[in-house]
């Protein structure tokens, strides 16, 4: 017997009789359909208005553009990815001009000092977008691991132009989460914030402080 199936026989022991289960309506969830460079200009507009940096680019010129970024920004090292594609074609690019390339292949327990206090950068895919909230879908990997995200003080995010969503329903739907999901599924909308401290905004405090988003169009 499944977890769910565990759960709705206590319920139905509870209540001594069969459990009715009411259909939903999501509706309220539908927004009318709109067009890729639509969504597009949502996603920029909603994740910088909470300090996300949003770069549209193509399938050729991603890595001259991160090159671009890591530069201006003084980047000494970017940790990308092992197996995805991502981290293949940086590694392959043969580019003078990207920064020194780190891969996340140790037990995080070996390297721990040298993650949080000498990786200025990381590089990692993305499952989708949500232009409503301008929001980030990430689904950790043993090759792109949640610390990835969540440590170095510079997070960049691909995002494919096609797998940006409205709304989060739509995600969810489209990408049939119901057939499975990870352990750790993420929204990521912006760069790390916090308001603990005396309710003042602050920004990069226990994350990245800065999130920057490449849309391959």
């Amino acid at each position: 017997m499944s977890s769910r199936d565990t759960i709705l026989q206590r319920l139905r022991n509870r209540s001594g009789g069969e459990l009715v289960i009411p259909d939903c309506d999501f509706s309220v969830l539908q927004r009318p359909s709109s067009s890729v460079a639509e969504r597009i200009d949502q996603f920029e507009k909603t994740i910088e208005s909470v300090h996300g940096e949003v770069h549209r680019c193509t399938r050729e010129s991603w890595i001259a553009r991160l090159a671009d970024i890591l530069s201006c920004r003084g980047a000494r090292n970017l940790l990308v990815p092992a197996a995805h594609q991502i981290g293949r074609a940086l590694r392959d690019s043969g580019r003078g001009d990207l920064p020194e390339l780190l891969i996340y292949d140790e037990p995080i327990g070996s390297w721990q000092p040298h993650l949080f206090n000498e990786v200025d950068a990381s590089i990692t895919s993305t499952r989708g977008g949500i232009a409503e909230t301008g929001s980030l879908i990430l689904w950790p990997t043993p090759d792109e691991p949640r610390l990835m995200s969540l440590v170095p003080p510079i997070h960049i995010a691909v995002l494919e132009a096609s797998g940006l969503y409205s709304t989060f329903h739509e995600a969810m739907q489209e990408q049939n989460w119901a057939s499975g999901m990870p352990t750790n599924a993420l929204l990521v909308s912006g760069p790390s914030k916090t308001a603990d401290i005396e309710q003042t905004l602050a920004y990069g405090v226990h994350g990245p402080k800065e999130l920057i988003v490449l849309v391959v169009e």
